[in-house]
């Protein structure tokens, strides 16, 4: 078998793989959903809640398993066998936002409701000296983005199409986002700050301090935003 007859199999082995998944996962949503109302009735808020998130993460899974499937079937999907690097990112806690259904495009200072920011308990001591800055750096994982991915988007400030790159669209190559908010108060592992614009139940990535002598830059500009009439 040569290299394009065992891509071709690989692809084939892929899309019957694919339904099995999605039904395997459906069977634990219906049994996470049974549960929910049970673990609620003991009271067991906390523990609902994160039987709750867990559900949600087995649903958008099966979305985005079925884009890879619509990939395939579209030819789409990379069949070569050019050199790629794979990353892999570490979860270091969760943000904690009021934010369930709908978020603001950027963070509303003054927004009503707590925000917060919980580092697993092992990272603790990384927030030693961390209250000392008023601003930080939260960078966190989109995890709820499900629109498809494209190099032109119309972001809402914007009376044209613009690049990706170009813009603070969610919807990237890498669903990462980057936030910069002021510190409140930190206990423990715990960070209380302004307004956040991520859903509640955010994967935390990581954390930077805002240093006003490297992170001010006087010259800095709007870029495309100058030229359009939203940028009053």
């Amino acid at each position: 078998m040569n290299k394009h007859e065992k891509v071709e199999s690989d692809i084939e082995k892929l899309k019957l793989l694919i339904p099995y998944w999605v039904n395997h996962n459906n069977e634990h949503i219906q049994d996470n959903e049974k549960w929910i109302s049970k673990v609620e009735s003991l009271g067991l808020n906390n523990a609902a809640f994160e039987l709750k998130e867990a559900t949600q993460l087995l649903k958008e899974a099966n979305k985005h398993i079925e884009l890879v499937n619509n990939a395939l079937e579209t030819k789409k999907l990379q069949t070569t066998s050019e050199k790629s690097t794979d990353f892999k990112l570490k979860q270091i806690g969760v943000i904690r936002t009021p934010y369930t259904d709908n978020t603001p495009h950027q963070p509303v200072e003054d927004d009503k409701g707590e925000f917060h920011i919980a580092v697993n308990p092992e990272y603790t001591e990384g927030l030693n000296e961390l209250s000392m800055f008023h601003y930080i750096y939260v960078i966190y994982y989109m995890h709820r983005v499900k629109r498809g991915l494209s190099m032109m988007v119309s972001p809402p400030r914007a009376d044209k199409m613009v690049g990706v790159f170009a813009s603070r669209s969610p919807v990237r190559p890498n669903c990462i986002g980057l936030s910069i908010v002021r510190v409140k108060k930190i206990v423990n592992n715990e960070i209380f700050t302004s307004s956040i614009d991520v859903f509640d139940g955010t994967p935390l990535i990581d954390i930077k301090p805002y240093i006003k002598e490297l992170d001010s830059k006087p010259d800095a500009n709007d870029g495309w935003i100058e030229r359009t009439d939203s940028r009053q």
